[in-house]
């Protein structure tokens, strides 16, 4: 028997993966996408279902966040499960992909089973887990990525660290390529970019930080990109920052190599100027760019060389921020101004909003086969409801996140959260906190 659904009516519909954007309605019930039209109103074809006037404001699929850190297990007062599930519903995300570097690290089935459990015994939005390439995230040994993978896991990556043995990544790759799983790496040369807190040029050598070469990240990318193509697997760049990587990656995919990308939206939002009076809320891995790069990066996403944008959701606690700058943890939470972060490149950049949305949905939503990400009939109910120009002021006391470090504290922008659906549950509405 079908439950009491939800009608979106009066909605401008804005869907990525049908390149609609225009007025629309959506009925959602148990779960699913159960009817879309591309009418203001059908309200009067509805019943049994609750109605809710969107009164003009944007409805898309949910954003899905491939690049997510907790402290759960290991290190709770960082962050939970909870508070990471509660901060994405209240930014508008309605899938959230766990990183392995957890305390202890994400490297065996039973974690991975044990992380997607915790997720829906929340009963908010959905929660996936990414394992481990390396036992301990250490380089060496291989995990047990089939294993992980039988138990559900959604890619997999070494997160922050890079696996500096060539042998080790290769086997690696090939490896994961006999399961046909995504597998992700921090593109960097680990060697020069050891203890760096900035990229080298004038302004780290005048704040007398400790800093590595942006080529770093280009010789770092063209070992992995040549590992890749040798063993056909699918391969993801986890977070280009350069414009020098990304000519890399292009020429890449004009030879054929199955490669997707990340770019986070703190580099894609801020400059190495922005570090100003040594903020600790800058510190981040990687480190904040020139801005040539962070232009580069915006159009990438513009052209669409970026497949997902994601929040790098690190949360860091006050004392390990209250450090010197070099010594500072790096790292900013993401969750909650994910969208409005993103919809400065529609508002100050002219990028249009479906290709704004677009690595926010459908791409990440494809490059980890999910069927999340769209607006069509038989989707998953994931949705955020969100006025595309209202103003908003960031402060970092007011986040849900356990933690307060985040890069937008005191910011302007644009883009309010009016109701999150995940699953077909209100999971987050405006003015609820």
């Amino acid at each position: 028997m079908s439950g009491r659904g939800i009608a979106f009516i009066n909605a401008r519909l804005v869907d990525p993966a049908s390149g609609y954007d225009g007025p629309g309605c959506v009925l959602a019930r148990d779960g699913l996408i159960e009817a879309v039209e591309r009418q203001p109103s059908f309200v009067e074809r509805v019943t049994d279902a609750r109605v809710i006037d969107c009164e003009g404001a944007a409805l898309s699929p949910g954003l899905i966040d491939l690049r997510v850190r907790t402290g759960e297990p290991g290190t709770e007062t960082r962050e939970t499960l909870r508070s990471a599930a509660d901060a994405a519903a209240a930014g508008g995300v309605t899938t959230i992909v766990l990183q392995p570097d957890t305390n202890p690290a994400v490297d065996e089935p039973a974690l991975v089973d044990f992380l997607m459990r915790r997720g829906r015994d929340l009963k908010s939005v959905r929660v996936l887990a990414a394992g481990a390439l390396t036992q301990g995230l250490k380089g060496e040994a291989l995990a047990e990525i089939g294993l992980m993978t039988e138990a559900g896991a959604a890619y997999f990556t070494d997160a922050d660290q890079v696996i500096a043995d060539s042998r080790v990544l290769r086997r690696v790759m090939a490896y994961a390529g006999a399961f046909d799983v995504l597998i992700a790496h921090r593109p960097a040369d680990p060697f020069l970019t050891q203890g760096a807190s900035a990229t080298s040029g004038e302004l780290a050598s005048r704040m007398g930080l400790p800093s590595a070469p942006a080529i770093a990240e280009r010789m770092g990318l063209e070992r992995d990109l040549a590992l890749a193509e040798s063993t056909g697997v699918r391969f993801l760049v986890d977070q280009i920052t350069t414009s020098e990587a990304l000519d890399v990656l292009a020429r890449a995919r004009s030879r054929g190599v199955e490669v997707a990308a990340t770019v986070s939206i703190n580099h894609l939002c801020f400059n190495e100027v922005d570090i100003g009076d040594y903020r600790t809320f800058m510190r981040l891995n990687p480190p904040l760019r020139p801005e040539r790069d962070r232009l580069a990066m915006v159009e990438a996403v513009r052209h669409g060389l970026i497949d997902a944008i994601v929040s790098a959701h690190t949360p860091v606690p006050a004392e390990g921020k209250r450090l010197p700058f070099a010594e500072a943890e790096p790292g900013s939470i993401g969750l909650e101004t994910l969208l409005a972060g993103a919809l400065t490149l529609h508002h100050e950049a002219g990028i249009d909003l479906l290709d704004v949305l677009r690595p926010l949905t459908v791409g990440p939503a494809d490059l980890i086969g999910l069927e999340a990400g769209r607006v069509s009939v038989g989707a998953p109910a994931d949705l955020v409801l969100f006025d595309v120009d209202a103003p908003i002021v960031v402060d970092a006391d007011r986040l849900i996140s356990r933690s307060k470090n985040t890069c937008f504290d005191g910011r302007r922008l644009q883009g309010r959260i009016l109701m999150t659906v995940a699953g077909g549950q209100v999971v987050w509405r405006d003015g609820q906190a």
